[in-house]
């Protein structure tokens, strides 16, 4: 087996503080105790399948309740909360009690089980999502045991497995790839390998490799029936191109990462990595979020909805590529898509996320969206409403991870985390820091008794100038988009002081943006908001790249944001500028498109993947 660069600890204590722990504070008592008391269809659907008449569903109905454990278990990782964890352990025994005695845990009546159609989605039938509902529910148990040890819920998932390699394994009349839905229906190829790695035994990985060479099935008139996602990739073709460019892709397509480790082959490897490297250049918008019209369009500027669940695989995808490659700039990359995207699908109370959150325009909670997936007994139920939260709770999947030697701290922002380290040595890192707002941080390193150990600190690509000092020595060399190790005998009361470059940054818009460029401050997309300026999103002022700079600015009106930068434009004119998370938060219009006049045009590179750039920069 293949061992990641980094990995997750899984005993790491999370303690957050400033605008994070709001948010998740509000999740953890909105979403992820009040919803299932208001949402009973999420377990009624299993436990009714076969009454009739028949529930009318959607053809994802069973991916609810996967997706809901999903987030609250990491959302938990990040909180501790006593009452969600109480909460989960009775929602898993509501869960598991409803499996059948061949391990099926769906919505669909007998005779439909992983057929890929039942009578009862729509007037008159169609497809259905079930090998995918059996995968999330999967993802959520697995997940729920490793935290907890509930050999309840890792029996469940064995079951599951087990039933679709009765289904499915080495049945060339009736293979996964069969069921159709292909994105969505081979996504166990993830799951079981999961559950490979948890229990050893060897038909899930056979399963595994079979949904694989089912990536590549041709279909009547020569068609592809799925994505051909690991040939299509080696053969260098970008992900837009492929045969399915659907953003529910993302889940088979990391199977691809978790099979490399299994079984060592570079081609698995070669394949995710080129995948994921293409989205970045072609397919991640300026807000971090992934999508146009939830699928890959080779088209950053492209103004499709950018649907929070694509968001979401797409930061589930990331953590396996900072795994797979140690690559600061993955983490970057997660940085950036969760401070803007993630933070601006939310509502601040937690009790809604939107379906879409576009570069420029409005947010609209995912209940009055996507309203036609309500049903009786679940008004607010939804795919997004579900799945929003892990955007939060996948954070303790890379905020800090072990390396050979030590540890890697990719987060920054008030917080403290306590990390054991294999040597038995409990070492806690709190941080000072208003980051963020400013780009200074003082990392305070708290070992249980003094021990030798590796700390690697992110340096991140869009930081031109970056300074740190160890106990108030200068460390002399810092690379932009890597990370600086520093090896030594570590202490309490050892101290690490980060200056990270806080100038302006942009990134000039090309086709439908044109004409437009993006500002960053740092990880922050600046965006104006109608509810901080006096003029309307017609009337913003044209400001000038050379020399523009701000002022932070503080907000006493209702539902203040993370950042407010007040800037001059070129005709004297004050325009304020948020952060993209805060953004139409109250309902107003918002764009993070703005006219800017001599902008640098920065190419794509896979040392500037942001495409921005300072004055005077070559």
């Amino acid at each position: 087996m293949i061992h990641s660069e980094n990995f997750r600890i899984p005993e790491t204590i999370y303690r957050f503080e400033g605008f994070l722990k709001r948010y998740l504070d509000g999740v953890a008592e909105q979403w992820l105790k009040v919803a299932p008391a208001s949402n009973p269809a999420m377990l009624e659907m299993f436990r009714d399948r076969d009454r009739k008449p028949l529930r009318n569903l959607v053809p994802w109905a069973g991916e609810f309740a996967g997706k809901y454990l999903t987030s609250a278990v990491q959302v938990l990782r990040l909180t501790a909360d006593p009452a969600l964890r109480l909460h989960l352990g009775s929602f898993v025994r509501d869960l598991t009690s409803l499996q059948d005695a061949d391990g099926y845990l769906g919505p669909w009546p007998r005779e439909h089980r992983l057929t890929g159609w039942a009578p009862n989605t729509g007037k008159e039938g169609g497809g259905t999502w079930d090998a995918w509902g059996h995968y999330h529910v999967m993802l959520g148990l697995l997940l729920w045991h490793e935290d907890t040890g509930d050999a309840r819920a890792l029996r469940a998932a064995r079951r599951i497995g087990d039933l679709l390699c009765r289904k499915f394994l080495g049945k060339k009349e009736r293979r996964l790839v069969d069921t159709g839905s292909t994105e969505m229906n081979l996504a166990p190829v993830h799951s079981l390998c999961l559950l490979y790695e948890r229990t050893k035994e060897q038909r899930y990985l056979d399963l595994a490799l079979q949904v694989v060479k089912e990536f590549s099935a041709m279909g009547p008139e020569n068609k592809p029936l799925a994505g051909n996602y690991l040939n299509e990739a080696l053969a260098g073709k970008e992900f837009f191109q492929t045969p399915k460019p659907r953003w529910e892709s993302l889940h088979p397509i990391l199977g691809l990462a978790e099979l490399y480790r299994m079984t060592g082959d570079e081609r698995y490897r070669q394949a995710f990595e080129h995948i994921w490297w293409s989205i970045v250049k072609l397919d991640r918008h300026n807000n971090g979020g992934f999508s146009s019209g939830e699928q890959a369009q080779g088209n950053p500027y492209h103004p499709g909805a950018i649907e929070t669940c694509c968001t979401v695989a797409w930061i589930a995808t990331s953590v396996e590529m900072l795994r797979l490659s140690g690559h600061s700039v993955v983490a970057d990359e997660l940085e950036l898509s969760t401070l803007n995207s993630i933070v601006g699908m939310h509502s601040h109370t937690g009790r809604w996320v939107t379906y879409d959150t576009p570069m420029s325009g409005v947010r609209k909670a995912s209940a009055h969206h996507i309203v036609f997936q309500a049903r009786e007994g679940s008004p607010e139920l939804n795919c997004c409403s579900v799945n929003g939260p892990r955007g939060f709770g996948l954070i303790s999947d890379w905020a800090i991870l072990g390396c050979e030697g030590g540890l890697v701290l990719n987060w920054y922002g008030p917080s403290t985390f306590t990390v054991p380290l294999p040597s038995g040595v409990s070492v806690t890192l709190r941080q000072d820091t208003d980051y963020p707002r400013s780009g200074r941080v003082r990392v305070h390193i708290s070992p249980d008794r003094p021990a030798e150990f590796l700390l690697k600190l992110r340096i991140p690509y869009w930081s031109a100038r970056t300074r740190i000092r160890v106990n108030g020595q200068t460390v002399p060399e810092t690379v932009s988009g890597s990370y600086v190790g520093l090896e030594r005998r570590w202490k309490r009361g050892d101290t690490i002081d980060l200056a990270l470059d806080m100038s302006l940054h942009f990134w000039s818009g090309e086709q439908e943006c044109q004409d437009s460029v993006s500002i960053y401050r740092g990880p922050i997309l600046l965006t104006y908001d109608r509810r901080f300026n006096d003029f309307d999103p017609g009337q913003i002022p044209v400001c000038d790249a050379t020399g523009l700079a701000g002022r932070l600015k503080a907000w006493r009106g209702a539902i203040p944001p993370i950042l407010l930068l007040e800037i001059q434009a070129a005709d004297g004119k004050t325009l304020r500028l948020c952060d993209f998370g805060s953004a139409g938060e109250g309902g107003s219009p918002y764009q993070s498109w703005l006219p800017v006049r001599r902008a640098p045009l920065t190419p794509f590179s896979r040392n500037n993947p942001l495409r921005s750039g300072r004055m005077g920069q070559h």
